[in-house]
């Protein structure tokens, strides 16, 4: 008996799951603008259709890619205890996605590709740097409400702790001159990062 209508909320979930799991291999090997949606829905075993109703166009796909690796740095901005250790918490997680070999192909691709595909950088930008820095925006306003940090325009401040996470080592990095950090060299990275932006670099005066 074959069935019609709407599937399971449990399985619309595992199959937009496999289409987005298919989606990242496939570009990771092809590239943005050599990839067809009918090559993408074929490896992932769902119909054409289902890919566009769930995601709406290839650059929608590769948005939706970039919104599920943010989302797993973005969840871990807790408004509990101190900055510092807020601060550290999504620093690691955000380096350590960043830096992983496949987040660096998959904005090696957007930076070849972009240029003849401009949905491709608004989505990249849209579901990636620009929510993340929205995300700092509202915690660094709640800190300063708190008073807990200094009343300087907070998407001032999301934009300059961004800068200091990513720094010169992540450009090596993404032209292949610097190797994918280990998790110790991560956790130190993160450390030292939020101690500058913090604390600062000036030596205290006698």
């Amino acid at each position: 008996m074959i069935k019609c209508g709407r599937p399971a909320k449990g399985s619309e979930l595992l199959s937009r799951d496999r289409v987005l799991d298919t989606a990242l291999t496939l570009f990771l090997e092809h590239g943005y603008g050599n990839l067809s949606m009918e090559a993408i829905a074929k490896d992932a075993r769902v119909s054409l259709r289902t890919i566009y109703s769930q995601f709406g166009s290839k650059a929608g796909l590769f948005g939706a890619l970039i919104r599920r690796c943010s989302d797993q740095f973005v969840g871990t901005l807790s408004l509990q205890g101190s900055p510092e250790t807020a601060l550290a918490a999504f620093a690691k997680e955000f380096l350590f996605r960043i830096t992983s070999p496949d987040v660096v192909r998959m904005r090696s691709i957007l930076i070849g590709e972009s240029p003849r595909f401009p949905d491709l950088a608004t989505q990249f930008y849209e579901q990636g740097p620009k929510r993340t820095l929205e995300h700092l925006t509202q915690y660094f306003a709640r800190q300063q409400a708190e008073g807990r940090i200094i009343p300087v325009d907070p998407h001032v401040l999301a934009d300059q702790f961004l800068s200091c996470l990513r720094s010169e080592r992540f450009q090596k990095l993404q032209l292949g001159l610097e190797n994918t950090p280990t998790e110790a060299e991560i956790e130190a990275w993160a450390k030292q990062a939020v101690r500058l932006f913090l604390y600062g670099c000036a030596a205290e005066r006698k």
